[in-house]
């Protein structure tokens, strides 16, 4: 046993001196810790000597461990180009970043990244910690620099293409993300992010074309066809979009505004009963509710059912008095109007819809359900002025025939009256041939 306490401590001795060494040559306190347990290692063996005694199982592991096991590991982990320092301040930042103390993350991280500039990882948390707080632009020098030591670290890439856009520098933040989509194209949360960057710049094309091609490498996304539906929307792709939609319901029919656009579209292309359809499975929606009751109404009206328009018209109207304003002004509800029998008291109802539930839906979805609505008012009005200016073109035909018959009736008339007249009208007829 004499023996084997010696190789111990020689292993040992010589471990410490390998510390000892990347103490002075890297100047870093970090190895300290591990000094200290190696000799620790070394005490509980001296200890074991001096008294002349074997220590129990338990010691003998300690001495080992502490002595031998981790300072060989931490010289392997090394000569595979892991720094072990950098592994210790990671873990003590994360450590104070979880406990909410950003302060003493940051200066973890900071001395880090001076010591080592190379630290990818001390740079990539740096720039969470940053991006938590709203120092965007500081998230953002430091997630260069971490693409800039891992050039495959497409979530920094993408991070930045994100931190660019919120700064306003959305034509950088698009170009970021089509770089990064063509070196990885089935990168999902960069398609959805760049298709709603170009939805809102207006470049619709380009954004159904991202979207398409996402479609490759998941091809039963709810998401991307509800994106598409929008897309193809603002394009006045009507059929396009309806199929989108239906797909998208068909992933997620419990989706209402899924069916609410799916009604517009029918009710644009005058698909009366499927557009019905759609529109009863939007009465489940407390948001959508109030308009599908408003256009089941008009489907009614337009369906010669006055008695079911009426009833759902005033359903509409209570349960949002501003349909009230809306119904006075559709032509759709003309002969109806008289019948409306809710009585709103307008200050109740606006306390009211206030506390409606409202859908989860963003900007975009909301900004083509809008479009739908005004584009199928915009179809209303237009075969209204078109009926309008027929009808006109027939009153005007009728009343030019009816002049022109009287021209010639007063001219038969006053040939009868003045024979002399129609003589030389016939001479001169005949001269001229």
């Amino acid at each position: 046993m004499l023996l084997e306490k010696i190789l111990f401590n020689v292993v040992a001795i010589s471990l410490i001196l390998i510390v000892f060494v990347k103490i002075i040559k890297k100047n870093d306190t970090n190895y300290f810790g591990i000094l200290l347990i190696q000799l620790l290692g070394i005490a509980i063996c001296f200890f074991e000597l001096n008294i002349g005694i074997n220590s129990n199982v338990f010691f003998f592991l300690l001495r080992y461990v502490l002595s031998i096991f981790i300072p060989l590991l931490i010289v392997l982990i090394e000569r595979k180009g892991t720094n072990f320092s950098e592994i210790i301040s990671i873990i003590r930042a994360h450590l104070f970043f979880k406990l909410g103390n950003n302060r003493k993350a940051k200066e973890e991280l900071i001395n880090l990244v001076n010591k080592y500039p190379d630290s990818y990882l001390g740079h990539k948390l740096l720039a969470e910690i940053y991006e938590k707080e709203g120092g965007m632009r500081k998230a953002i020098d430091e997630y260069v620099k971490a693409i800039d030591l891992k050039k495959t670290d497409s979530k920094s890439y993408f991070k930045i293409a994100k931190l660019l856009n919120d700064l306003d520098k959305k034509d950088e933040a698009i170009e970021m993300l089509q770089n990064l989509l063509k070196t990885q194209p089935d990168y999902y949360e960069a398609s959805i992010v760049l298709g709603e960057m170009l939805c809102d710049q207006e470049r619709f094309k380009e954004a159904a074309s991202v979207y398409q091609d996402a479609l490759k490498y998941r091809s039963f996304d709810f998401e991307l066809y509800y994106n598409l539906g929008i897309v193809y929307t603002r394009l006045n792709d009507f059929q396009q979009a309806k199929e989108m939609y239906e797909r998208a319901a068909e992933i997620n029919a419990m989706l209402y505004e899924v069916n609410y656009n799916l009604a517009l579209i029918a009710m644009i292309q005058k698909e009366l009963d499927q557009a019905q359809e759609y529109f009863e499975k939007c009465l489940y929606d407390e948001e959508l509710e109030p308009m599908a009751y408003y256009n089941l109404a008009k489907i009614a009206v337009l369906k010669g059912d006055k008695a079911r328009g009426i009833t759902f018209l005033n359903k509409a109207i209570e349960l949002d008095s501003s349909l009230l304003e809306k119904a006075s002004n559709d032509k759709a509800f003309e002969y109806i109007r008289q019948y409306i029998t809710v009585s709103v008291k307008m200050e109740d109802e606006k306390k009211k819809n206030k506390t409606r539930k409202k859908s989860k839906i963003d900007k975009r979805a909301k900004e083509a359900r809008i479009y739908l609505e005004q584009t199928n008012e915009l179809v209303d009005d237009i075969k209204e002025n078109t009926n309008k200016q027929r009808i006109e073109e027939k009153v005007s035909l009728l009343i030019d025939s009816e002049k022109l018959r009287r021209e010639e009736e007063m001219d038969e008339k006053e040939n009868d009256n003045n024979p002399e007249k129609t003589n030389i009208k016939e001479i001169t007829d005949t001269n001229n041939e």
